[in-house]
């Protein structure tokens, strides 16, 4: 479901406020009646999951009520039960494992509110976190968080609010100097993310929009500052809308083995909505998801980002790739590609096999001060919550500089 990274998103600045974004991830870990849904909002459990592992393709209605720890099947450690049974408020702690930032931790309390639509089905819970972390490199953030669905599901609104002290390496923008001579500095965002998502009829498309609020500090060690950044980043505001339009046609939230995700937006930053900047960044993904045979399991993703204007640094889009340190490549405009194949080897035991490849530059005519990475990753997971379709597991990821730990729950590439 996610790597357990400090961010996944399209600019440091947003994406170390969306930190928070780690809650997101337990929402769908509490869905303690989403596999019974029969109308199931995109994004949510599947019908077909609900009855049928995608990995061992073993009949889930039995035993749903056990207690147990111990799949009574199959008989392997097994949390569904657990997960069904979720209520009211439970503990959490998830690691972080971002190469730039080091080993840590995020964990806090988060608050359950369910729901019933007006046809009887159960509502996707309603979430409040508030929590904290750090890392071994003297990152860390404190947070709040929200999440509701109104109108029998149609809409699902978010809220995140955040303060960050995040400790990271400014190797430049695109070839230079600074590739292999980073400068530290520290980035400080205080700020809020809202959202909104209304579904569009009964079809797998959402229509949104996602507002996002931050006031930046940024200090950098020693001085002068190092070429290509400009004093008034140091202390600026970023106030942009972002409209989104969403399609959601996977069999499963946590570890997908067929259909199609596509998310696309831009996200306009101007002075009229109190932005120190005017700039915008224009972004899609495609996610495909192939079943090869029984034992099989291709994904494929592309990401490509697109920043104009006077884009700030710290919002300028970057490779992110398992293996690739945060913000180590960075520019104007960035593509990636991401490809998996993942093996049902052995009962709920299954290998991982990965590679990547990604480029960042700053012209879009001559692809001027260009870079590029190619990545791989071995893995292997478990299946946790086979009635969810979870899988957990650890990935070693080689990179162009280092060798990076991951640990996974769920897909790498997920979406909430």
């Amino acid at each position: 479901m996610a790597t357990f990274k400090i961010s996944r998103s399209s600019s440091i600045g947003s994406n170390v406020l969306a930190l928070a974004g780690v809650y997101l991830l337990l929402l769908t870990l509490t869905a303690r009646d989403a596999a019974a849904q029969t109308n199931v909002p995109a994004g949510v459990l599947t019908n077909e999951m609900a009855s049928v592992s995608p990995t061992t393709g073993t009949n889930n209605t039995a035993a749903t009520n056990s207690s147990s720890l111990f799949d009574p099947q199959d008989g392997w450690l097994d949390l569904s039960s657990f997960l069904d049974k979720a209520y009211g408020f439970m503990p959490i702690a998830v690691p972080i494992t971002e190469p730039a930032v080091g080993y840590g931790a995020v964990g806090g309390l988060m608050f359950i509110n369910r729901g019933t639509n007006a046809d009887g089905t159960p509502q996707k819970p309603g979430l409040t976190m508030i929590g904290g972390g750090g890392t071994e490199n003297g990152t860390w953030a404190v947070l709040g968080a929200n999440t509701h669905t109104w109108f029998d599901d149609k809409l699902e609104t978010q809220i995140v609010a955040a303060y960050l002290n995040v400790n990271l390496k400014f190797y430049g923008i695109g070839e230079g100097p600074l590739n292999n001579n980073p400068v530290p500095y520290t980035l400080q965002p205080l700020g809020t993310i809202l959202e909104g998502r209304y579904r569009l009829g009964k079809t797998r498309w959402q229509a949104g929009l996602r507002y996002t609020l931050a006031d930046m500090r940024v200090s950098f060690a020693g001085s002068p500052l190092p070429p290509q950044i400009n004093p008034p980043e140091l202390e600026s505001r970023m106030s942009g809308l972002s409209p989104l339009v969403i399609y959601d046609g996977r069999n499963n939230i946590f570890t997908p083995t067929r259909g199609t995700y596509f998310e696309a937006g831009v996200k306009v930053n101007n002075e009229a909505l109190g932005s120190s900047f005017n700039y915008e960044i224009a972004s899609a993904t495609l996610i495909q998801y192939i079943p090869l045979g029984s034992t099989l399991f291709f994904g494929i993703k592309g990401v490509t980002k697109l920043s104009f204007d006077n884009t700030p640094f710290y919002a300028l889009p970057y490779i992110d790739l398992r293996g690739v340190a945060l913000a180590e490549y960075m520019g104007q405009y960035m593509a990636e590609e991401e490809m998996e194949l993942r093996w049902q080897l052995w009962k709920r035991f299954s290998l991982v096999g990965f590679t990547g490849l990604g480029g960042v530059w700053n012209n879009f005519d001559r692809f001027e001060s260009k870079e590029g990475v190619v990545t791989g990753v071995t893995g292997i997971r478990y299946e946790i919550a086979r009635r969810y379709g979870l899988h957990l597991g650890a990935d070693v990821a080689f990179g162009p500089h280092d060798t990076a730990f991951y640990i996974q729950i769920g897909s790498a590439w997920f979406r909430p």
